[in-house]
C-alpha cells in the first residue's frame, strides 16, 4: 500500500509541476503540494524505495519551448527548506549568516565578459536551461555593462511587480486568459521568442549568489560578495546578516515587511556567509548543505462556511466565492475566499455549514485549505444569478467553470458599461457601477451611445436615491469633457476581447486612426503588425465581423470628438521582411531582426505575397525561399543593402 501511495504522490507531484514549471498554469495551491511532497519524503524514509522520476529527486522544470539550450557550468540545486525557526537556529548553529527574501520568479544565470552582458540562460532542470540573453537586455534594471572586465557568473530572480501584474492583468478582458499570479506572468515574458513583448512586461531581476567573479578576492564573505555586486550595478536580494541569537526576531522583521511588498516571495533563503565553510559541507544529490529555504508556517483558522456567492462578470464567467464566519489571518478579518471555479470547488466538496481550515497563500491571498465535513451540498446553479438566465460548465484550461449562455445578461452589460466608463477608456467621474446599475435598470442606458444622450432623463435621473441636482452637474460636466477623447481609447472602450489599450495604440497606428481601414482589416494583415499576433488578430476581426458592432463604433464617432495623436514616421514603415541565410553585420539573425523592428519594419518567418523583402547575403541560394522569392517576383537583398536603406 504504502508503494502504491509512493506511486501515486510521484505522478501526482510531477504533474503538478509540469503545470506550474513548463505550462505557466496551477492546478493545485503551494500548500497542498509542500503537504504531499513532505508525506512522499517521509515515505520514501520508512520504505527504503525512490522511484525514478521522484520530485524528490528531480530540480526545476524541463525546458519545452523553441529557446535554444544549454548546459550549466555546475548544477544548480533546490534548497532543503524548513517551516520552523527553530529548524534554521539549528541549521546555523555557531556560524553567522545572510538571509534574505526567496523570491517567486523565475531564477536567471547571468554571464559577463570583458564588462558585457554576454549571456542569460534560464534554470530550466538545473542541468540544462533555455538561453535568453536577448530577452535579459530588456530586463528593467539589469546593467548591460559593468566595471570588472574579467568573467562574472551570477544568479538571480527574474521576477514581475504585483504593481505591473495587475496592471497587465487588467488589460486582458477574457477572465480565462488572465495571469493567476506574477510568477506565471514572469515565466511566460522571460521565456518569449519576441523579446519586444518581454520589455513590456517591466521584469526585474535581483541578484542572490555569486558563482564567479575572476580575480577577486571576497575575504571568503557572500556579504561582500553583495557588496560587489551592487557596485557593479546589480540590484540584490534585500538581506540581513544574522547569527543564532538574532534569527528569530529578523524572521518577524521580514514577515512584518510582506504586506507592503511590490514584489512575490514565497518565504526566505539563510546562506552561510563563511564560504569555505559552507563549501566544505558539501550537498546531497538534490540539495547544497550551505543554504537553506524557510517557507512560511501558514496561520490558519477554522471557521464556518456560510454561503457560496455566485459572481457574474462582463464575459459571462459566473465565479464561486466562499463566505465564511469572519477569522483573524496574519493580523487581518478575512471573510471571504475566491474557489476558482467549479474544479476547485468540487474537489473540496464544500456545503454550507461545513467547518473549514483557511489560510492566506504566501501570507497575502486568503484561500481554503481543507474542508473538514466535506458535505459537498453546494448545487452548481442552472441559471445566472444576475439574469436568471440558463448557466453551462465549459472546459477551459485551468478546469471546467460556469457562464452565463444569456447575450443580454445584465452583469454582462453593466461590467461592459463599467469599462466603457473607466479612466482608460473614455474616463467619465460619477459613473460607478452602483450608478450605472441604476441607470440601466431605469432604462436610461441601453447601449454606449446613450450615455452621451443622459441629459433626456434630467427630471428622473435627480429623483433617484443617492443622484440629486448636483450630483446631475457633476456627472453631465464629466460626460462632456469625456467627448474629446483619441481613437485608441475609443478602440479599447468597446472591450474586444484580448485588446487592452497599449493593443489599441498599436492598431491605431498601424491604420493612421482610420476606423474604417480597422473595421475592415484582414486577420492575416493584423497578425503581422509587430506585438499583435493571431490571437489578438481573430478576436478583433469577430469583433468587427457583426455588423451591430461596426455601427456601434461609427455611432460614437459621430458623438464624440476624435483627437488625431502624432504618428512617428519610420524608415520601414509598411515593409516586410525575411530573413535567410547567415548574417554577417549582426551577431544573430534575432539582431538584426531587432534592428528592422526598431526602424518600423515587421519580419515574419515565410515568403508570401505581403513580403517586400527577402534579405539572403547569397543572393544566388537555390534554398527553398529564394525560390519561392523568385517566384513571387520578391527582391532578394543583402544586408549591406538593408543598413544602407537607413542612411
Amino acid at each position: 500500500m504504502s508503494i502504491e501511495r509512493i506511486r501515486e504522490l510521484t505522478d501526482k507531484l510531477n504533474e503538478a509541476s509540469k503545470a506550474y514549471y513548463s505550462e505557466d498554469r496551477e492546478i493545485m495551491s503551494n500548500l497542498e503540494y509542500d503537504k504531499l511532497y513532505d508525506e512522499l519524503v517521509e515515505l520514501e524514509k520508512s520504505e527504503g524505495v525512490v522511484l525514478a522520476g521522484s520530485p524528490t529527486m528531480k530540480v526545476g522544470y524541463e525546458a519545452l519551448s523553441e529557446l535554444p539550450k544549454e548546459a550549466h557550468e555546475s548544477p544548480m540545486l533546490s534548497l532543503d527548506k524548513t517551516k520552523e525557526v527553530e529548524g534554521l537556529q539549528g541549521f546555523l548553529g555557531s556560524q553567522e549568516a545572510l538571509i534574505s527574501w526567496k523570491l517567486d520568479g523565475l531564477t536567471v544565470v547571468l554571464t559577463y565578459q570583458n564588462g558585457e552582458l554576454a549571456k542569460a540562460v534560464t534554470r530550466g532542470n538545473g542541468a540544462i536551461g533555455e538561453v535568453i540573453t536577448n530577452n535579459a537586455r530588456t530586463f528593467k534594471n539589469i546593467p548591460l555593462k559593468i566595471e570588472h572586465t574579467g568573467e562574472v557568473i551570477l544568479r538571480g530572480e527574474a521576477v514581475i511587480r504585483y504593481s505591473d501584474f495587475e496592471k497587465i492583468n487588467a488589460q486582458i478582458e477574457n477572465p480565462d486568459e488572465k495571469y493567476k499570479n506574477p510568477r506565471n506572468l514572469c515565466s511566460g515574458s522571460v521565456r518569449q521568442l519576441n523579446n519586444e513583448i518581454t520589455a513590456k512586461r517591466n521584469v526585474n531581476f535581483f541578484a542572490f549568489s555569486l558563482v564567479r567573479a575572476e580575480g577577486i578576492d571576497f575575504g571568503n564573505s557572500v556579504e561582500n560578495q553583495f557588496l560587489w555586486l551592487k557596485k557593479q550595478g546589480f540590484e540584490v536580494v534585500e538581506y540581513k546578516r544574522v547569527n543564532g541569537q538574532t534569527i528569530a526576531e529578523t524572521v518577524k522583521t521580514f514577515a512584518e515587511k510582506i504586506p507592503q511588498n511590490d514584489f512575490p516571495s514565497d518565504g526566505l533563503v539563510l546562506t552561510m556567509d563563511d564560504i569555505a565553510y559552507g563549501q566544505s559541507l558539501g550537498r546531497t544529490a538534490k540539495f547544497p548543505r550551505n543554504a537553506i529555504a524557510f517557507k512560511w508556517a501558514d496561520e490558519m483558522a477554522e471557521t464556518t462556511l456560510l454561503e457560496i456567492e455566485w459572481s457574474a462578470s462582463r464575459t459571462g464567467l459566473i465565479n464561486p466565492v466562499a463566505v465564511f464566519e469572519p477569522v483573524e489571518l496574519e493580523g487581518t478579518t478575512v471573510s471571504r475566499a475566491s474557489v476558482h471555479n467549479v474544479s476547485v470547488m468540487r474537489s473540496l466538496k464544500l456545503g454550507e455549514g461545513d467547518r473549514i481550515k483557511v489560510y492566506k497563500a504566501n501570507m497575502i491571498i486568503p484561500q481554503i485549505a481543507e474542508n473538514l465535513t466535506q458535505s459537498g451540498t453546494v448545487e452548481i446553479p442552472g441559471c445566472c444569478p444576475v439574469c436568471g438566465g440558463a448557466t453551462e460548465i465549459r472546459k477551459v484550461k485551468e478546469g471546467e467553470s460556469l457562464y452565463c449562455t444569456n447575450k443580454e445578461c445584465q452583469a454582462k452589460r453593466i461590467k461592459s458599461f463599467t469599462l466603457f466608463v473607466s479612466r482608460d477608456a473614455l474616463n467619465i467621474e460619477g459613473l460607478s457601477e452602483s450608478t450605472l446599475e441604476k441607470f440601466v435598470d431605469s432604462g436610461f442606458i441601453k447601449e454606449y451611445a446613450d450615455i452621451f444622450r443622459l441629459e433626456r432623463y434630467k427630471d428622473q435621473m435627480v429623483t433617484l436615491e443617492g443622484f440629486g441636482e448636483k450630483s446631475y452637474n457633476n456627472l453631465i460636466d464629466s460626460i462632456e469633457k469625456a467627448k474629446k477623447t483619441t481613437m485608441p481609447r475609443l478602440l479599447y472602450s468597446l472591450g474586444i476581447s484580448n485588446v487592452g489599450l497599449s493593443t489599441a495604440k498599436i492598431i491605431c497606428n498601424e491604420f493612421d486612426h482610420d476606423a474604417m481601414r480597422m473595421m475592415n482589416a484582414e486577420e492575416e494583415d493584423l497578425s503581422l503588425i509587430n506585438g499583435i499576433g493571431e490571437v489578438i488578430a481573430k478576436s478583433f476581426c469577430e469583433y468587427f465581423a457583426k455588423e451591430e458592432n461596426r455601427a456601434k463604433l461609427l455611432e460614437l464617432i459621430d458623438l464624440l470628438e476624435i483627437e488625431v495623436e502624432e504618428k512617428t514616421e519610420s524608415i520601414f514603415r509598411d515593409m516586410v521582411f525575411v530573413i535567410t541565410g547567415s548574417v554577417e553585420h549582426f551577431s544573430n539573425r534575432s539582431e538584426m531582426k531587432e534592428f528592422i523592428e526598431r526602424n518600423g519594419g515587421k519580419v515574419t518567418g515565410s515568403v508570401t505575397s505581403k513580403t517586400t523583402y527577402l534579405i539572403n547575403n547569397d543572393k544566388a541560394s537555390t534554398s527553398s525561399k529564394n525560390k519561392k522569392a523568385k517566384e513571387l517576383n520578391i527582391p532578394i537583398i543583402s544586408e549591406e543593402e538593408v543598413i544602407a536603406m537607413t542612411k
